[in-house]
């Protein structure tokens, strides 16, 4: 994987820090165009991958790439599914039945109607990978090396201790779009042990990684054990703490990690790109 992974966040008014700058950056990228122009200044200076959500404007992105392939086409996008908001507003919208329609493929929306909860119980795996499908749809013909599963999800299977839905989720993606799986959480630690619990070894985990312990579920002092003694691929994410440290500090703490492959991070300007990219570079061996 790239050191540097530029993040999406800052394009859809995602702002941990201050409500007043999500509302700033929803007005700065209300037109396609303007993410397409960060994120080709990202490519011209030298950061080649992007991890995104499947929001829906995010299609609208993919085609571009697509009509564009020779700019392109060896820039690596890192799917992350599901978009919650995406459902959750759709079920605001449309109503239940609605959003399986606009959705869920029709196969699969008959089956339900025969069989309602029942079959859906009885094939859950199926309709993941259903879903998975549906998600992927706007990314035909891209660059998608890795595919994540998002936070909210990933931490309700570890909830609900369902740890053989990641075993399939983890096969699907290898089979299908031969790519490697990706996990994002808030418990980086309990998803490790989740994960070798049920044979999968040196996974992708994308979790909280920032010197005062912001959203690091399970505490500061595991994540640091974890990171020097367990064998996984992490990258690091939330490395300021929501702005609450100076980016120096910051990925200086990150560089003192060998297992840190990548930090993930959202910037909307060509000198904060280029600032971070250096700090990155300059630490993460």
């Amino acid at each position: 994987m790239d050191k540097v992974i530029l993040g999406d966040n800052q394009f859809f008014a995602v702002n941990h820090a201050s409500d007043e700058k999500a509302r700033a950056q929803s007005i700065q990228f209300k037109e396609d165009a303007a993410i397409i122009k960060v994120i080709d200044t990202a490519i011209n200076l030298g950061i080649n991958t992007f991890m995104c959500t499947t929001h829906d404007r995010i299609a609208n992105i993919c085609d571009h790439m697509r009509a564009n392939k020779q700019r392109y086409w060896d820039f690596n996008i890192y799917p992350c599914m599901p978009y919650a908001h995406k459902y959750a507003n759709a079920f605001t919208e449309l109503g239940i039945v609605g959003t399986i329609k606009q959705y869920v493929p029709g196969n699969l929306l008959g089956a339900f109607a025969k069989g309602g909860i029942a079959f859906l119980s009885k094939d859950f795996i199926g309709l993941m990978e259903l879903l998975i499908d549906a998600e992927m749809k706007m990314f035909k013909g891209l660059n998608t090396p890795v595919i994540f599963i998002q936070n909210v999800l990933v931490d309700m299977i570890l909830g609900l201790k369902m740890y053989e839905v990641f075993s399939h989720y983890d096969s699907y993606i290898r089979k299908k779009y031969s790519a490697e799986p990706g996990y994002i959480t808030m418990n980086m630690p309990l998803l490790l042990d989740a994960l070798n619990s049920i044979g999968i070894e040196n996974p992708i985990i994308c979790s909280s990684i920032n010197k005062i312990g912001f959203r690091m579920s399970g505490g500061i002092e595991i994540y640091q054990k974890y990171l020097n003694e367990k064998q996984f691929r992490p990258i690091a994410m939330q490395v300021l703490a929501a702005g609450a440290l100076h980016p120096k500090d910051a990925i200086e703490y990150i560089g003192k990690f060998p297992k840190i492959e990548s930090v993930l991070f959202g910037a909307s300007s060509k000198s904060h790109m280029q600032e971070t990219k250096e700090l990155i570079e300059a630490n993460i061996k």
